[in-house]
């Protein structure tokens, strides 16, 4: 596991996923049940992947003699709950700007148009804010001429924005639209934001399906392998480190400091780094430091400019928000945290402690988040957009509800959104892919004094 995913939580969770009731409806798509007849096969609700891939873990969870938890697969259902054709859904975007929202958005609408013959797919705009009607938003149909073309280009086409809004007038307005699923397309804050929605129209004994589609830059969803625009993130993260690298190297004992997103996660700061294999220090939040000390970031930096002459450091905009603790907090409307500049203070500490210690330097410091955030998504990440779009209007259509689409041990899967939301996913200094950015820097295993 990269992650810090602990398979015996799942054990305080109920894994099986809410439906709103008996699918009553044949599925609209020609596919099969029958192996080896060369078409695709529809997936049934039994079918589960397991949360553990090795033997040594088969052998512990036997030894415990429990049952293995399991998420259930995503997939087309032979049987689906909305009548194909009469369904009506609306989708919305909320929070940050990422990669690969155009392309979700402009699948689930042709999936709904073309697969399942649906004709009305509402956008909401700018986020939750497009329920409440003071805000007084457009609310539009997307049809694929409307979506043709967006996948081409970054952001998203309905806005964006952040913070709780009643919950209560926005199912009030899902009624009023007599919308049948719901689309959340969002990171921590809207999944949460997706499953008080969930829990009000099931209160409300209302026929409303609520399903998100992970979307954070971070990666840090946990029971989520990748989301989509992440690999995005860090290729074009490998841009500012390609221009920090020949920054660095154009001048005597030349420093370039690179600093990407990764509030409480390193996930972008370490695959940038093995990427771009041109990084001499990647600090990520999982893993403190110090500066000061014989063992200290400070130190393995000097050592570094004598003996190489330059160097490239790639830091998590969470890493080191320890060295900040006087300052006074300060949040956006979502509730996080506002954090502290890590790479100007990186930057300032740098040159201070090698000017006393007589050793000339420039520093050059990049700071891509924005660019990356804002651009379209790699093609891989595009096929991924699809493929998150597609299983998610194949649940919708099936009735499930409060649940986000996952990614996990290669397959795609139902995971209730309680689970996803119940923590935040951060790197595991102990995985695979911290020992690969290791090996690739050949950074200390730890600054310390």
């Amino acid at each position: 596991m990269a992650g810090n995913e602990n398979y015996e939580d799942l054990l305080n969770f109920d894994l099986n996923v809410k439906s709103l009731g008996k699918c009553k409806y044949d599925s609209p798509i020609a596919l099969s049940t029958v192996e080896g007849d060369n078409i695709a096969n529809f997936v049934s609700d039994e079918e589960r992947i397991l949360v553990i891939n090795s033997k040594k873990e088969l052998e512990e969870w036997n030894k415990k003699g429990i049952p293995i938890p399991s998420f259930e697969k995503a997939g087309p259902r032979e049987k689906i709950f909305f009548k194909p054709g009469e369904t009506i859904s609306a989708i919305v975007t909320c929070g940050g700007l990422c990669p690969g929202l155009n392309s979700v958005i402009r699948a689930i609408v042709y999936m709904n148009y073309y697969r399942y013959h649906n004709r009305i797919t509402y956008g909401i705009k700018y986020g939750y804010e497009g329920f409440i009607d003071k805000y007084d938003h457009e609310i539009i149909n997307l049809t694929p001429d409307v979506v043709e073309n967006i996948h081409k280009i970054g952001g998203t086409m309905l806005g964006s924005s952040r913070g709780p809004q009643d919950i209560g007038d926005i199912v009030d307005k899902l009624v009023k639209l007599k919308v049948n699923i719901l689309y959340t397309i969002g990171g921590d804050g809207t999944l949460k934001g997706a499953l008080e929605i969930a829990k009000e129209i099931e209160k409300r004994n209302l026929k409303i399906s609520v399903i998100g589609v992970p979307k954070t830059i971070d990666n840090d969803i946990l029971y989520i392998d990748k989301s989509f625009g992440s690999e995005t993130a860090f290729s074009k993260a490998c841009d500012a480190i390609d221009a920090a690298h020949v920054e660095a190297k154009g001048a005597y004992n030349g420093i370039g400091i690179v600093k990407v997103m990764g509030r409480s996660s390193g996930f972008i700061a370490a695959n940038a780094t093995i990427a771009s294999n041109d990084v001499n220090f990647c600090l990520i939040p999982e893993l403190p430091f110090e500066l000061y000390g014989k063992n200290g970031f400070l130190e393995a930096l000097k050592k570094r400019l004598e003996k190489s002459h330059h160097a490239v450091i790639l830091v998590a905009e969470g890493a080191g928000q320890n060295f900040f603790e006087n300052k006074e907090k300060k949040y956006d409307a979502s509730g996080n945290e506002k954090l502290n500049d890590i790479g100007l203070f990186l930057k300032e500490k740098i040159k201070e402690y090698l000017d006393k210690e007589g050793i000339p330097c420039s520093i050059k410091y990049i700071d891509p988040s924005y660019i990356i955030r804002s651009t379209e998504p790699t093609p891989n990440d595009s096929i991924f957009c699809i493929q998150l779009a597609q299983k998610a209007v194949h649940a919708g259509m099936a009735g499930k509800t409060m649940i986000v689409i996952g990614y996990y041990n290669g397959e795609f899967i139902h995971l209730p959104i309680e689970i996803a939301t119940s923590r935040r996913k951060v790197l595991d200094p102990e995985s695979e892919l911290w020992l690969s950015v290791i090996e690739a820097t050949g950074q200390p295993v730890k600054f310390d004094k």
